[in-house]
């Protein structure tokens, strides 16, 4: 019975090793067409009003606040069921931490969408890009804020479900995300801003901030 059990967990292991890798590959490509259609059409020489903004920023929260939370609580509970992982359970403990880990999460991407809005004519959303370089606010102490406060959220939603799969979905997906922001995201800034960006990005850090602030 044992040796049986051993065999599923191993064969569920592989099929997860499998699509995991076969979500890289996507992932990849994805990332790929999009940079190439980046190039061939520069949204921020486009201008949106605020109505406009403000739309694109409800559909894209929609999509971090309910769908995304709500895919990552069923998936890891059907991987957890799979691999036969038990929760990380401490009582009260997993809902507190997990509160203070979303809530100091989304702060920090509201004040990263707040720079975005007023300082950069911008959203976070790639088809409605800042028209300015953003270096003020939670920028002036890392690049990438908005990419800080979503991993910090989502792995406040993994602490508060106690689930290791969900810890590493999470990890995961902020390293794809993270990916694209340097193959994809640098690149269009620099192209856009030249020299000014450049100095920016000597000066702050990739994503860890620090406590000295730019400039």
């Amino acid at each position: 019975m044992i040796q049986g059990n051993d065999k599923e967990a191993k064969c569920a292991l592989r099929l997860a090793q499998a699509r995991a890798q076969d979500l890289l590959r996507f992932a990849m490509g994805a990332l790929k067409h999009i940079y190439l259609y980046l190039q061939w059409r520069d949204w921020a020489k486009r201008g949106y009003s605020t109505r406009q903004r403000l739309i694109a920023l409800g559909l894209a929260g929609i999509l971090f606040v309910l769908i995304l939370p709500f895919l990552l609580v069923v998936f890891s509970a059907t991987i957890d069921g799979w691999l036969g992982l038990r929760r990380f359970t401490a009582g009260p403990v997993n809902p507190v931490v997990g509160l203070v880990l979303i809530i100091g999460g989304a702060s920090l991407a509201l004040w990263s969408i707040q720079a975005q809005m007023t300082v950069g004519m911008g959203t976070p959303v790639p088809m409605m890009p800042t028209r300015r370089l953003v270096v003020k606010g939670p920028f002036a102490y890392c690049r990438n804020p908005m990419t800080l406060g979503t991993f910090i959220g989502f792995l406040g939603v993994s602490v508060w479900v106690a689930s290791f799969s969900a810890i590493v979905m999470v990890v995961i997906l902020t390293a794809l995300l993270l990916l694209y922001v340097r193959l994809v995201e640098e690149k269009e800034l620099e192209a856009r801003f030249g020299s000014e960006y450049q100095e920016y990005r000597q000066h702050t850090p990739f994503l860890l901030p620090r406590l000295r602030r730019y400039p």
